[in-house]
């Protein structure tokens, strides 16, 4: 991938759904306020877990990202444990995505005689998009490097199409000329109480949507798994991280804030929706009440790209997760074959198999598979955000045991560390550990959402226990004994394959 394609992809790569659609339901479960509060603090740990992220990619830009950083500096059996728990996530997003874009065509072919998508056309939209997506990653990571570019671009004029109209429209420029400001700040108010009423109900509101704006972010640490792929690796890897901070701050957080101030919290058409396509946009909502009737269309059209971009890029990255687990020994080699270019041949055919657990929308319901799946996906990240920073720990104290000094390097450095590392693994202990407490509250014991909050934790434990056991039972190691020189790659890749030539490109350069 050359510079521009890694740039974007850290810019707009995982903005999707749960942005676009799922900020509807933030609003619901916690009010403007809450949710404001929410996407800043899990923006917060996003900013953490990539600066220590970052500085380790820039260190040691090779394959398999921070599972393999993990198996290096934290310990072998960890690393095992984050790649398969990774990996299984990543797979059982990719038909989330697959099934949220077929819903979301759906938009535009609604049966009237049933009031829903005709099933024998749900069938062929998610064939369609599973084949699609399958083969972008089959022609190799310059085709996926290129779709990514032309989604990214795709999203990035949506949001801020998006955030301008709404700010429009909240300010009374819209046809109605009725100006909205702050009044759902105000009435209904700006804190919502769910699961229960009063004080607690609204503290557990906002408790929950952490968990929907984890699902918003979630992906971001995936650029980890393209830093071997990319050209001129450290220096594109460090502007893509310090692209995120304004990432988080523009798209969304001020896209959080704007969609607080167009719908109140206990709107009906919120409260109702199903959330499987525009009309379940508060965007939409709140144009269409101001009299602008042409944007669902236009909307839905960019948020089929979102999906669509999401599964692509979750395909990409969860072959290369099984092909660095294959290389170091920690899955089947035959998961290690690759073609002549480079394109790791079986570990992508394996994880595309798991496209086709996108039908079983077709018998279940979709919106329960998507809860279901996304939720499960949620806690994950929370996990695999939590490693990354106590391996940056680790990481810290082979550079003090072996003399290197990280703030001599040219590349990335924060001075702040390690205070961002500890916040992100506060806040993902946290959530992991209470994520499930609405399941303890009187009268609302369910099995099933038991299962979904805690089932990631046993998982992990005993893919740690297992490798430990069968791998020889190593200890943690010291800081004197990581492994901190061997088959890093040198300052021969740090080279700028493609320099602008052009006033535009060096502008597009600069800006990115």
């Amino acid at each position: 991938m050359q510079q521009r394609h890694l740039q974007m992809i850290a810019l707009a790569g995982t903005l999707g759904t749960g942005l676009f659609l799922g900020s509807g339901k933030a609003i619901v479960h916690s009010g403007p306020a809450g949710a404001l509060i929410a996407y800043c603090l899990v923006g917060s740990v996003v900013w953490g877990m990539i600066q220590s992220l970052a500085e380790m990619m820039c260190y040691a830009p090779i394959s398999g990202g921070y599972i393999h950083y993990a198996e290096r500096w934290l310990h072998p059996s960890a690393g095992f444990a984050l790649g398969w728990m990774q990996w299984y996530s990543g797979v059982i997003s990719l038909p989330t995505e697959i099934v949220s874009a077929s819903i979301i065509i759906g938009f535009w072919d609604i049966d009237p005689a049933i009031d829903d998508i005709p099933r024998s056309h749900l069938i062929a939209y998610i064939t369609v998009l599973s084949v699609v997506c399958s083969l972008i990653n089959y022609f190799g990571v310059r085709w996926f490097g290129e779709a990514e570019f032309v989604f990214a671009i795709i999203k990035i004029l949506l949001i801020l199409g998006l955030i301008i109209a709404g700010l429009v429209v909240d300010l009374g420029g819209g046809p109605d000329h009725k100006r909205i400001g702050f009044q759902y700040w105000k009435n209904p108010g700006a804190f919502a109480a769910y699961p229960v009423d009063g004080s607690v109900g609204k503290f557990t509101g906002w408790f929950t949507t952490l968990l929907q704006a984890a699902f918003s972010f979630g992906g971001v640490e995936s650029l980890a798994m393209a830093c071997a792929e990319v050209e001129n690796p450290r220096a594109n890897i460090r502007k893509a991280a310090r692209l995120l901070f304004y990432r988080i701050l523009f798209f969304y957080v001020c896209g959080i804030l704007i969609v607080g101030m167009l719908v109140p919290y206990n709107d009906s058409l919120l409260l109702n929706s199903t959330g499987d396509g525009a009309a379940a946009s508060p965007f939409v909502i709140a144009f269409n009440r101001a009299g602008i009737k042409a944007l669902p269309s236009i909307i839905n059209a960019g948020v089929l790209s979102s999906a669509f971009s999401a599964a692509d890029s979750g395909l990409y990255s969860t072959s290369r997760m099984l092909y660095g687990l294959a290389l170091r020994g920690q899955a089947p080699r035959i998961f290690a074959k690759t073609l002549k270019n480079g394109l790791p041949i079986v570990a992508l055919s394996f994880s595309t198999l798991f496209i086709t657990l996108s039908y079983m929308s077709l018998s279940n319901g979709a919106q329960t598979v998507l809860n279901w799946l996304s939720n499960l996906t949620s806690i994950a990240t929370f996990i695999c955000w939590g490693t990354i920073c106590v391996t940056f720990l680790r990481f810290k104290a082979g550079c003090e045991s072996h003399g290197i000094i990280r703030a001599e390097s040219k590349y990335f450095y924060n001075r702040f560390q390690p205070f961002p590392a500890y916040w992100a693994i506060f806040w993902c202990f946290v959530v992991v550990l209470f994520n499930g407490y609405q399941v303890f509250i009187k009268g609302m014991w369910d099995t099933s959402d038991f299962f979904i909050a805690y089932i990631n934790i046993p998982i992990v434990f005993i893919l740690f226990g297992g490798h430990w056991i069968f791998a020889g039972r190593k200890s943690f190691p010291k800081g004197s004994e990581l492994d901190m020189y061997s088959n890093i790659p040198g300052p021969e890749v740090d080279v700028d394959l493609h320099p602008p030539t052009t006033k535009f490109g060096k502008f597009f350069r600069w800006l990115l």
